[in-house]
């Protein structure tokens, strides 16, 4: 995350909704020379407007800082377009359906690409029941291990936590499950698809 708002962030933020420097100005109280000086590089917003500027331009702050904003162009997104999120220092997992701005830990967040699973990564998924037994070969120590498993269906998203040292597997009631997907704290997200009987 850059340590404050850049100046081009204000100017391409109040171009795209359409302000001049003095409708701005009026909107935050301050002079349209104090929003020349941001958009030249001349100076920065006082830290007491930051909300305002968010409110202004209709963005969070972190996107503010940023300078990325998010359009969500289709706002009932498919559970099926999941996207997962990891911070490398506390390793909260965080998940969305839409475009969004995500930071942890001061670290600004990207959407994991998943994989096809690999030789190292197998998994195997076996039916019990009314359920999806899921077991993912890998090691599992402090160092090296499976962190989540996930079965994504078109409308609902199941994820157990896995811990080091612990067993990598789970189990999902099938409801229409048709990936998994499980993350190695060392070689990213891995995803396996699968056909399934009703």
């Amino acid at each position: 995350m850059n340590q404050y708002i850049t100046g081009q962030t204000i100017k391409k933020l109040r171009e795209k909704n359409k302000l001049t420097q003095s409708e701005l100005a009026y909107k935050l109280s301050v002079s349209d020379k104090a929003i020349s000086k941001w958009e030249t590089g001349k100076g920065y917003p006082d830290i007491t407007l930051i909300e305002n500027i968010a409110k202004v331009f209709n963005v969070s702050i972190t996107e503010l800082f940023s300078g990325d904003t998010i359009e969500n162009k289709n706002i009932s997104s498919n559970v099926e377009k999941m996207k997962f999120y990891v911070c490398p220092i506390c390793g909260n997992v965080i998940t969305s359906m839409g475009e969004t701005m995500l930071s942890c830990h001061g670290i600004n967040l990207k959407p994991l690409e998943a994989e096809e699973y690999d030789e190292n990564h197998t998994v195997e998924v076996s039916r019990v029941e009314d359920e999806h037994y899921v077991k993912i070969n890998h090691e599992m120590n402090k160092f090296h291990y499976i962190s989540f498993i996930a079965a994504v269906s078109s409308d609902r998203l199941q994820l157990v936590k896995i811990y080091p040292e612990s067993s990598a597997e789970a189990r999902f009631k099938i409801n229409g499950v048709k990936s998994i997907y499980y993350y190695c704290n060392k070689d990213g997200l891995y995803m396996h698809s699968f056909k399934y009987d009703k």
